[in-house]
């Protein structure tokens, strides 16, 4: 059976800008308003994710290619790679969500969301307007696009909800 493709809206902007704190309350409200969410962030600093501190899993993770964790109500793969997956290669894994939200992939060809702010060591843009779905900013911006405070989450859950209505139109 063929599935259909989820939409993937990448939230990007410079170190300090605010993506993490905007993300989690936009999270917050999107579900509140019924849709499923997959998140996707992107660690570029080649960290390890770290599991639970016991002796056995520990071991178990050391030694395993791959490991799962499970639990009531959730479940993690940790799956040891010779490289990092692309995004389309992530997305390909993730299955019965309405979108998929990534942090950071600023350079992948995916609509995005730019957060900016203008004390966090950044004069422009990152990315072009044609590349935008949005932008959240302290400051105004008339490029084109949507421009909400980047206060504004429920503004900017708004402009993702018509995205994910629109592309499961198109």
């Amino acid at each position: 059976m063929f599935q259909k493709e989820i939409p993937v809206i990448s939230v990007v902007a410079g170190p300090g800008a605010g993506k993490t704190t905007l993300l989690e309350k936009v999270i917050r409200e999107l579900k509140r308003r019924g849709l499923k969410i997959a998140f996707v962030k992107r660690d570029p600093h080649d960290s390890e994710i770290n599991p639970p501190v016991r002796d056995a899993w520990l071991h178990a993770y050391e030694e395993a290619d791959m490991v799962a964790i499970s639990a009531p109500g959730e479940y993690a793969v940790i799956e040891k790679r010779e490289r990092e997956l692309t995004l389309e290669e992530i997305c390909a894994r993730i299955s019965g969500v309405d979108v998929i939200l990534t942090e950071g992939y600023k350079t992948e060809k995916k609509p995005k969301i730019e957060v900016f702010h203008s004390g966090a060591d950044q004069e422009q843009l990152l990315c072009k307007p044609y590349e935008l779905i949005a932008l959240a900013s302290d400051i105004p911006w008339d490029i084109g696009v949507p421009c909400y405070h980047h206060d504004d989450y429920k503004g900017v859950a708004n402009e993702i909800e018509q995205y994910v209505g629109a592309y499961g139109q198109g």
